[in-house]
């Protein structure tokens, strides 16, 4: 019990001066010892769960280590979360309009969702999957945050000085991806892949066509670092066969140049079980080995520079034979079904899972270079591409356990894996090849993460596992579930799981962890920024100078401000049909003095920072009076924070 009587001492320290030395607790600390024992009793708590308690409970007004930005799924979204407390801190609108920060309501931000339209159709929701860090020399600086929509091909850019999206690109080139959002170690490209293939472009081909006309691809999406944005221009893909393209990730120090992507489906297969053919999930599962892609995208940059591209869908692409020919493309054979390909912290190896093998993999970069260099192959496949052998490329192999999914890694030279269908994860050495640890998770483990464990100085300390089910985690809330996120203890010989954390929005993929100390948000705008633009808007208002100008027969322009507690001018009156342009500046320069702004019956809904500067356009086309009010409640005046849009028959 000495364990325990430490941590009851620790816990009433806070309140009463103990000992917890080797010798008895005073009187006080006793007594207070002997009440948390009996509450320990009443919940019926145990010794590690009190233990775990004290590593996690991070008390009001204490600011976490780390935070996680975790992909939010179906809904479009990231979500941002303290680590060790696992308190849901902001979820960050991307993809999709979100109401409580007016998102998708106001013209900039419906600017930045008309960035990703494909086609004519409005797009309002998307399957967020792998968000990614800005880097320094391999390192997360903190400044940017990146990810993909699976369902449809799109790459957001989310400033971290505000938490904003500030982009949305996206290329008719693909049909979906996977392998999105991935950087290089100074953040030159972001890296997205197809997962499902289809006719570059777009258009039509019948799947009994597949072989010939269906293809993947990676894009390069150039980042220019200074405007905070991805220039389409300067950006450039590679083409790739039909194969499945899944997960990437680029290679650092050694590695550096160079980007790594799995695929499945070396069989081809695509489906049509009602007409005659195996299903996908058994086509694509007959094969040994699928291929690891390995792009020379320094080599692929030059290519672009010297006009050796096409021009597909406004994309520049460089061709499956030119990339073949050019030594851009090589694949090395990997276990079938593979779900992640993770480079070591020097960049030396990388290592592969496949969920229909046992082991994890490990490759020698150095191995794979010099065959690329010297064309040491062992054949090419149906299009073209050589192929390195298996037993040329690798450094060796770990058994682990049942499907082995995505890797992580920790500053001691071990490395961390999920098992899916044994669900836990494995602790092995990287230099070693050994097996050192398992720890159960609850239940269906896909991926994980760890303190800054994608970069080339991972912290070690917390891992987070993120876990498809919950089961019995939780209270019953019906047939649809939350996921489950157990923050685990590294630093404990043996890994121990600290927490369960429910998460009851969209299905979250995978995370990012870095030191909140890397982070520096800014806590107001200066007064009239346009958050999209970074700049001041032309169209700020300035206290004083508010006003209602009609322009022309039917279009009115209206300058407005808000402060505790009012707008101005609360009064708007407009006739029936004209086009109203709201100009809305928040005056507040205090921290956290947030406006809402909502307008009866014509779906506007505002958040207006301190200093934010917003418009709006809307048509009048429905006779009336409609209530605008203020949705935070921003002071003991803010029910009266209102006023009226007056449309004139």
């Amino acid at each position: 019990m000495r364990s325990i009587k430490i941590a009851l001492c620790i816990a009433a320290a806070g309140a009463a001066a103990v000992s917890c030395g080797g010798g008895k607790a005073s009187s006080t600390g006793g007594g207070q010892a002997t009440e948390l024992t009996a509450l320990m009793k009443a919940r019926g708590l145990s010794e590690a769960d009190v233990q775990a308690a004290l590593k996690t409970y991070t008390p009001t007004g204490k600011a976490d280590e780390y935070m996680v930005f975790a992909s939010g799924g179906h809904s479009g979204q990231v979500i941002v979360i303290g680590v060790p407390s696992m308190r849901i801190l902001k979820y960050i609108a991307v993809f999709t309009p979100e109401p409580w920060q007016g998102y998708g309501f106001d013209d900039q931000t419906k600017g930045v969702l008309a960035g990703g339209k494909r086609g004519t159709t409005d797009l309002t929701w998307a399957d967020t999957h792998h968000p990614a860090l800005s880097e320094t020399g391999g390192d997360y600086d903190g400044k940017y945050l990146f990810i993909g929509d699976k369902a449809n091909a799109r790459i957001a850019v989310i400033d971290l000085a505000d938490f904003a999206t500030k982009q949305i690109v996206t290329t008719e080139l693909i049909g979906s991806d996977h392998g999105a959002a991935f950087v290089t170690p100074d953040t030159d490209y972001i890296v997205e892949t197809t997962q499902y293939a289809t006719p570059l472009g777009g258009g039509y081909a019948d799947p009994k066509e597949y072989k010939d006309k269906y293809r993947g691809a990676a894009v390069f999406w150039r980042f220019d670092r200074q405007k905070g944005r991805i220039d389409k221009d300067a950006s450039f893909a590679v083409e790739f066969p039909p194969y499945v393209q899944d997960l990437a990730d680029a290679g650092k120090k050694v590695s550096d140049g160079y980007a790594f992507f799995n695929s499945i489906n070396t069989e081809l297969s695509y489906g049509g079980n009602a007409e005659g053919n195996p299903p996908m999930e058994s086509g694509m599962s007959q094969n040994d080995m699928d291929f690891m892609h390995v792009v020379n995208w320094r080599k692929a940059e030059e290519l672009v520079k010297a006009g050796k591209f096409e021009t597909i869908a406004g994309m520049k692409v460089i061709r499956l034979a030119t990339a073949a020919e050019e030594g851009v493309l090589a694949f090395v054979p990997e276990p079938k079904s593979p779900h992640g390909v993770d480079i070591t912290p020097d960049g030396a190896d990388i290592v592969v899972g496949g969920k229909l093998d046992t082991h994890a993999t490990v490759y020698s970069f150095a191995k794979i270079k010099d065959a690329m260099a010297n064309k040491t192959y062992e054949g090419k496949d149906p299009y073209g591409v050589p192929i390195i052998a298996f037993k040329t490329a690798i450094r060796g192999q770990v058994e682990l356990g049942l499907g082995p999914l995505h890797t992580q890694f920790d500053d001691k030279g071990n490395a961390y894996t999920s098992l899916f269908l044994e669900t836990v994860v494995a602790k092995w050495s990287v230099a070693d090849l050994k097996l050192l640890d398992k720890v159960s998770t609850h239940y269906n483990i896909g991926h994980l993460v760890s303190a800054e464990g994608d970069t080339v100085s991972p912290d070690g300390r917390f891992l987070i596992a993120m876990n498809k089910w919950a089961l019995d985690r939780f209270n019953k809330v019906g047939p649809l579930l939350p996921q489950n996120f157990q923050l685990v203890d590294l630093t404990t010989p043996k890994m121990t799981v600290l927490y369960d954390m429910p998460l009851p929005l969209g299905e979250p993929h995978y995370a990012q962890m870095i030191r909140a100390d890397k982070l520096a948000p800014i806590e107001i705008y200066p007064p009239g920024e346009d958050p999209i633009t970074d700049e001041i808007s032309p169209l700020a208002v300035v206290g004083g100078k508010e006003r209602v100008e009609r322009k022309g027969a039917n279009e009115v322009d209206v300058h407005m401000t808000a402060i505790r507690s009012h707008f101005t001018p609360d009064i708007v009156r407009v006739k029936l049909g004209d086009t109203v342009r709201l100009h809305i500046t928040n005056l507040e320069q205090a921290y956290d003095a947030t406006h809402g702004f909502a307008l009866n019956s014509y779906n506007i809904n505002l958040s207006l920072e301190p200093g934010e500067h917003a418009d709006v356009t809307f048509k009048a086309d429905k006779a009336g009076v409609f209530p605008m009010y203020c949705t935070e409640f921003c002071s003991a005046l803010h029910l009266e924070m209102a006023g009226y849009l007056v449309v004139e028959p």
